[in-house]
């Protein structure tokens, strides 16, 4: 049963990342408006911002872009599973011997490798604006592993969303929420100079731990508790909109 899922999900994975390399404007757009905001702050902003050390802005930005990049991304996920989902697809890939679980986890895993290229190249980008790290493999691939654990946390609000939009519109919009939350964090200024209400929000809500546990493994610092604050917010939100996005998928296929 488990080769049968794997061998189903892989089957859809590829169906799912033909679309994508047949339309690569996809990994443009969603790339665009990081890389836009980041031409922005550091050019036009960055100069009137202190961050309270001397390290340049763009290495203390980044972590910030590349979450917003990933909520950038996860729209198109909700946005292809409800036009599965209205051409009926769905339908059709049940009537055919293949694990239905197979079904949601072909875009999962799609939206992971598709937010991945688009993160390359806003990495890319930032490195020709002058990023810099000294940053160890353990360190990149610690990195890595947190921006994929948002990415999946992520993709399943996506999937609920999808599922249960009744407008295309509807389905790509629950991410503007998400796409402007790390303005409320520590991403781009430091929360100790926001007005305490403002600031108390930001350093209790997820994007500040993420974006602070990225900034330390790429500056080489330590860590800290930032790190597990960060695991557990993505695993949280992880295992809760899986459960509500297999109950959506389950009450909208019987």
């Amino acid at each position: 049963m488990t080769t049968h899922v794997i061998g189903d999900t892989a089957v859809l994975t590829g169906r799912s990342l033909r679309h994508i390399l047949r339309s690569p404007d996809t990994i443009i757009t969603t790339a665009v408006t990081p890389v836009a905001l980041m031409l922005l702050f550091v050019y036009v902003l960055g100069g009137a911002i202190d961050v309270g050390s001397n390290e340049a802005y763009i290495d203390y930005m980044l972590p910030g872009i590349l979450l917003i990049t990933i909520a950038s991304g996860i729209a198109y996920t909700a946005y292809r599973l409800f036009l599965d989902l209205q051409g009926g697809i769905f339908e059709r890939f049940q009537s055919m011997p293949i694990a239905r679980s197979s079904v949601l986890w072909g875009h999962v895993l799609t939206s992971v490798v598709a937010n991945l290229m688009s993160i390359a190249v806003v990495i890319g980008v930032a490195l020709i604006m002058g990023f810099r790290t000294g940053a160890s493999v353990a360190a990149w691939l610690a990195v890595g592993g947190i921006l994929i654990l948002f990415t999946l946390a992520l993709t399943w609000l996506a999937v609920i969303a999808g599922l249960s939009a009744k407008t295309v519109d509807g389905a790509s919009a629950f991410s503007y929420p998400l796409i402007f939350l790390p303005f409320i964090s520590s991403a781009f200024v430091p929360t100790d100079t926001m007005p305490a209400p403002v600031a108390w929000f930001a350093e209790n809500q997820p994007v500040t731990s993420i974006v602070d546990s990225i900034r330390a493994l790429f500056a080489g610092e330590p860590v800290g508790n930032d790190i597990w604050v960060a695991l557990a917010w993505c695993v949280g939100i992880l295992v809760v909109a899986y459960a509500i996005a297999v109950a959506v998928y389950r009450r909208r296929m019987n």
